[in-house]
Formats: structure tokens, C-alpha cells, sequence
């Protein structure tokens, strides 16, 4: 006996997507499934039939043979013959490509890949202040981009028709062509590759399932940030075509040099001028911080270049809960624009020293001492 035309089996036509061909199998085989018609015979064979003719119809390369060459293409050792009868399996088994294709089961399509492109990757460069980065901060950026189309929801086809499969490929992208003994494939010329022909394009987007937008986002930037880290924006990118899943966005942070404190990680340094004489006699200073001043004693005797260091005045670390230091480093800052009362006052305390060089300033000593001692070691 002759077999029905697999198209007519699940009642689809020869045009039918992947879609329809799915809700068709699922449709007929939970009518004629042998686990529930109580060991009917004839029902279990039109089983068979609707199993058989579904595992040639989902199959790209499979549809294509059939296509082609009918049933002769799984005869005597063909494509795929052999086995679509041959037991009709638990009921799960026969669902299981639906179910796994929606919850992500592990059965293959014959190595068939999703042919739709991910939209690309975008990045925004933001630029902050030190405050802003060590506190954190939110701000609405403003980014143009494509976006799916509201008025096709990203398919391409006008609202109310559908992507067809591509006649010429069988949905599969790709064609053969024979020269002699060889035989060459290459991207189907009539889908350029993407299996699916629109024949009625949406208006707004003319067939290519986005649109160009300016999209307002809020994006909020963790304290601690430094230049060079990235905040992602997962699906924020440009969407893809003909529905296909958006990239992300990354917002690329920079922090700008600051007027008094230099940033390394997560310390900060700045450095604070102070009088000669609180650097001769100590006393008590004010020192900026980023929460505000704070006192500093000075101890007496302090030379320039003295590094104090304040814990945990620095920055907290945006990926724990370390918080670095704040490091001042005084630079004693030589008096100007004196008065003649207040140079002869420097003048008398230089000669009131004078005597006992060696005590009050023993590295200016030593580093004559050495000068001397260089320039006589020449001359022996």
C-alpha cells in the first residue's frame, strides 16, 4: 500500500514553518498516542504514520530530500529510512523535542543552528568625578541604538502575517550546487541565508524586525568605581534582527584628576603645606578628607616629605569591603615676601644656630661633611 504524503499526514501545508508543523505533530499525537487509545490497533498505526511523517518534516535536510524526491529519498538505505515505525516509545519520548525546545532539553535538530543574529555588543564612556566614584551615584544616560519593533514585535512581517520558510532552501540556509563530480554549498540566494523569506515586510521597519532609537536609561554606578571598570547592562545593546536576542551595554567608566587627591586603588595621597616653624616646633593641623577635615598633629622636628597616614580615609573597594588609606605627605613651605623687620629676626635665629650647626641641622651637616670629604679624597 502505497503511503500518504507526509504534508497531508499532519494536515499542514507545504509551505508550513517549524511552528506549525510542531503544533500539528503535538496536536494529532495526543489523539492517536497508543497510551491512550486502550490498545486500538488502527489508531496505533496512524501513530506511526503522523510519528514518522513528523521526524522527515522537523528535519531540515531530511524535508528538503522528501522535497525533492518523495519517499523514494528513504528507501533502500536512503536518508533517514528505516526506524520511523518501529516503535512507538513512551509517551514522553514522543514529546520530548517539543518540551525540550521550549525548556531547553537536550535533544539535537540534526545540527541544525539558530541561523538569528544577537544584536551587538554597545558602550557608553561616562566620565566622573573622584566624589562621585567613591560614593557612587545614579544617572540617566541617553543611547542611540536599535530596538525591536513594536508594531511587528521584532519579526519583520506586517502585523498579522509571518515569515515564510524559504521555498528554495527548505529553511535550511544553504544550497548545493553540482558541477560534475563536485558538489558546493552556499548561502541560499533567495534568504540570503536566513532560512525564513517575509514576503509582506512590516512598514515601520521595512523587513528588518528594529528600529533606530534613542533609549533613556538609568544606570546606577556602585561606590568604589575606578577608571577602566565596566558596568554591564545585560540585554541594553542593539537588538537583533528579525527578533533575534539584544546585546549588552557596557558603560565604561573614567574618573578625572582631582584637585588635591591622587587616587592609587584604593588609597588616596595628597599633599598639605605647613609653616617652618610648626614643622620645628609641631603643633596641630587641618587635613582635607573626602567626609570632610580632620585634625593632624604635627610633631616637632618634622622634616618635609613625612608621609602621615590616616586609616581608612581612603576609598572602599568596589568588590569588598576593604577601605584603603589616606596618605598626607607635609612639604614645608619656605616663608616669602618678608618684611625687613621679619628677615633680620631669620638672620639673628641663623646666627643664634650658627654655633651649633651640627645640632639643629644635622643633614645639612652631614651632607657637606661628605661634599668635603668628596672633593679632598680627589685631590690625595
Amino acid at each position: 500500500m502505497s503511503k500518504r504524503d507526509y504534508y497531508e499526514v499532519l494536515g499542514v501545508s507545504k509551505d508550513a514553518g517549524e511552528r506549525d508543523i510542531k503544533k500539528a505533530y503535538k496536536k494529532l499525537a495526543m489523539k492517536y498516542h497508543p497510551d491512550r487509545t486502550a490498545g486500538d490497533k488502527a489508531k496505533e498505526e496512524t501513530f506511526k504514520e503522523i510519528k514518522e511523517a513528523y521526524e522527515v518534516l522537523k528535519d531540515d535536510q531530511k524535508r528538503a530530500a522528501y522535497d525533492q524526491y518523495g519517499h523514494a529519498a528513504f528507501e533502500q538505505g536512503g536518508h533517514g529510512g528505516g526506524g520511523f515505525g518501529g516503535g512507538h516509545g513512551d509517551f514522553g519520548d514522543a514529546f520530548g523535542d517539543i518540551f525540550g525546545d521550549i525548556f531547553g532539553g537536550g535533544r539535537g535538530r540534526g545540527g541544525r543552528q539558530s541561523r538569528a543574529q544577537r544584536g551587538s555588543d554597545l558602550r557608553y564612556n561616562v566620565e566622573l568625578n573622584l566624589e562621585d566614584a567613591v560614593k557612587g551615584k545614579s544617572l540617566e544616560i541617553k543611547v542611540p541604538t536599535y530596538v525591536s519593533c513594536e508594531p511587528c514585535d521584532g519579526s519583520g512581517a506586517k502585523k498579522g502575517t509571518s515569515a515564510k520558510t524559504c521555498s528554495t532552501c527548505h529553511g535550511h540556509g544553504q544550497v548545493q550546487m553540482r558541477q560534475g563530480l563536485f558538489a558546493v554549498q552556499q548561502t541560499c540566494p533567495t534568504c540570503s541565508g536566513k532560512g525564513k523569506v517575509i514576503s509582506d515586510p512590516c512598514p515601520s521597519c521595512r523587513g528588518q524586525g528594529r528600529v533606530e532609537k534613542t533609549k533613556t536609561l538609568s544606570v546606577k554606578i556602585p561606590a568604589g568605581v575606578d577608571t577602566g571598570d565596566r558596568i554591564r547592562l545585560s540585554g541594553e545593546g542593539e537588538a537583533g534582527e528579525h527578533g533575534a536576542p539584544a546585546g549588552d551595554l557596557y558603560v565604561q567608566v573614567n574618573v578625572r584628576d582631582h584637585d588635591i587627591f591622587v587616587r592609587d586603588e584604593n588609597h588616596l595621597y595628597c599633599e598639605v603645606p605647613i609653616s617652618f616653624v610648626t614643622a620645628a616646633l609641631g603643633g596641630e593641623i587641618e587635613v582635607p578628607t573626602l567626609g570632610g577635615k580632620v585634625k593632624l598633629k604635627v610633631p616637632k622636628e618634622t622634616q618635609t616629605g613625612k608621609m602621615f597616614r590616616l586609616r581608612g580615609k581612603g576609598v572602599k573597594s568596589v568588590r569588598s569591603n576593604v577601605t584603603g588609606d589616606l596618605m598626607c605627605k607635609v612639604v614645608v613651605e619656605t616663608p616669602i615676601n618678608l618684611s625687613g623687620d621679619q628677615a633680620d629676626l631669620l638672620r639673628q635665629l641663623e646666627e643664634k644656630m650658627g654655633k651649633s650647626n651640627k645640632k639643629h641641622s644635622p643633614k645639612e651637616t652631614g651632607f657637606f661633611d661628605g661634599v668635603k670629604k668628596f672633593f679632598d679624597d680627589l685631590k690625595s
